[in-house]
């Protein structure tokens, strides 16, 4: 008779994978990251208020440029909620707020980086992901 090696394994709260005895192997795979949970209607009204935020405030500032402002976080509502995130209106429209009203920059800079954003950029794929992350960081797209 062969000699039996027996393993005894207590565990308390156990969650994930265990392997236990000799000679095994273990093949996985994942399908790669998490994916961001689907953007609802309900969240985009959400992002939809914090630019029309973003909007009173711009009204109220006694300055030439608020028009032309007006007409860049237009272009800034469209190129996050309104299909693929578009990377490089975000950076057009930071910069130019950083440069001609940059009272208002920070608040752009922040519907850039809010998270729902960051869910659509994340959903949009990789390549978006990826160009989101090199002109803002890792602080919208997961």
């Amino acid at each position: 008779m062969r000699d039996r090696k027996v393993n005894r394994i207590k565990t308390g709260d156990f969650t994930g994978q265990l392997v236990a005895g000799d000679g095994n192997k273990v093949v996985g795979a994942t399908g790669g990251p998490p994916r961001a949970p689907e953007v609802d209607q309900d969240e985009l009204e959400a992002l939809r208020a914090e630019f029309a935020l973003v909007r009173d405030r711009l009204a109220a500032l006694d300055d030439p440029q608020s028009g032309r402002g007006a007409e860049r976080l237009a272009e800034l509502e469209e190129a996050v909620a309104d299909g693929e995130p578009d990377v490089p209106v975000m950076v057009y429209v930071r910069g130019w707020f950083a440069r001609q009203l940059p009272a208002l920059a920070g608040a752009v800079t922040s519907l850039i980086v809010h998270p729902v954003v960051g869910r659509l950029v994340q959903q949009a794929g990789d390549g978006v992901v990826a160009e989101f992350r090199r002109h803002f960081g890792e602080e919208g797209a997961g």
